[in-house]
């Protein structure tokens, strides 16, 4: 499969895994259409990706409104002709604290984004990925997902479901030649992880030493699986989750 002509629909795309993704599509020759709720950060990146030589857009969408999700896959098919790959990247850490004091319109927040949110574009994916009769989705999903992650209960519970939806997703439309895997990112350099440094620089020490690594993850090393799982090399792999995390996970 070449990546040549292809379309990626990218949701978080603006920032983080998401932009970094871009980035990487964009230098295999797939045109990209970018979609997050930061617009002026969303359209500098498309102008970034045209200047690499293919085409990219730019949507707004809250991946809380249905609405919106609809809109952003119709407006992709509708500019590029054709969906080929989609990267679930939009998320949230929500609140740091324990579950019993863990609020309540937090916990909500975060499954809205991180769960329903996702679902709600892959259920407007799918549908525009079978009229190819092939295709991939990776939903972004995290090695909360994969593991306990004390003091953020709505994200880790967030993340597993992430990973329940892929699988079961992977399986029911294997028949349609739709390949649905996710991805589990250790710490990664991206402005989620900057803004909890902002608040407690002292955290910086307990991840490095959480990651038998002892760094971050940069977010082009978390595209870089992103973009091999859409790619030829890759088309035996289905309904998986890959921690890709600096070791965490082997622990």
């Amino acid at each position: 499969m070449s990546f040549e002509n292809k379309v990626a629909l990218i949701t978080g795309g603006a920032s983080g895994i998401g932009k970094a993704t871009a980035h990487t599509f964009a230098e295999k020759g797939v045109h990209v259409m970018i979609a997050d709720i930061m617009e002026d950060a969303g359209f500098l990146l498309a102008r970034e990706l045209k200047a690499k030589g293919v085409k990219a857009g730019f949507v707004k969408v809250d991946v809380c409104q249905a609405s919106e999700v609809e809109n952003m896959v119709d407006i992709t098919f509708n500019t590029f002709g054709r969906l080929d790959f989609c990267v679930n990247s939009a998320g949230i850490e929500g609140s740091r604290t324990r579950i019993d004091q863990y609020p309540e319109a937090s916990f909500e927040q975060v499954m809205d984004v991180n769960v329903t949110g996702l679902w709600r574009c892959m259920k407007a994916q799918l549908p525009f990925l079978m009229k190819g009769q092939s295709g991939c989705i990776v939903n972004i999903a995290s090695v909360a997902g994969l593991k306990g992650f004390p003091g953020h209960c709505a994200y880790a519970a967030s993340k597993h479901a992430v990973i329940g939806l892929t699988k079961t997703a992977a399986m029911e439309f294997v028949r349609y030649n739709i390949r649905i895997n996710a991805v589990c990112p250790g710490f990664t350099d991206t402005p989620m992880v900057e803004q909890v440094l902002q608040t407690d620089p002292a955290y910086m020490d307990k991840i490095l030493k959480s990651i038998p690594m002892r760094r971050l993850a940069n977010a082009r090393e978390i595209a870089d699986m992103v973009v091999y799982l859409c790619s030829a090399q890759a088309t035996f792999i289905t309904g998986q989750a890959f921690a890709v995390d600096g070791g965490i996970t082997a622990m």
